[in-house]
């Protein structure tokens, strides 16, 4: 499964130490969807691509560590 049916960009997110991710919606012949992040770091990038299942998971887990690590008020 490598044939795009289109890209859709999301939103770029300026991340700490010059890094910067973009966030794509990819979509797959077939109707297949992902959610791509792709860090870039200088010249080099690295794609991930996120099912449904994986982008939530990952989300209750940063919402965990947002609330642990949240400055006092």
């Amino acid at each position: 499964m490598s044939d795009h049916k289109s890209i859709t960009e999301i939103e770029i997110v300026n991340a700490p130490w010059n890094k910067e991710l973009t966030f794509s919606d990819v979509e797959y012949e077939g109707g297949f969807k992902m959610l791509r992040m792709r860090v870039k770091e200088g010249k080099r990038f690295t794609d991930l691509e996120l099912d449904s299942d994986t982008a939530q998971h990952l989300i209750e887990l940063m919402g965990t560590w947002v609330k642990a690590n949240l400055p006092a008020a």
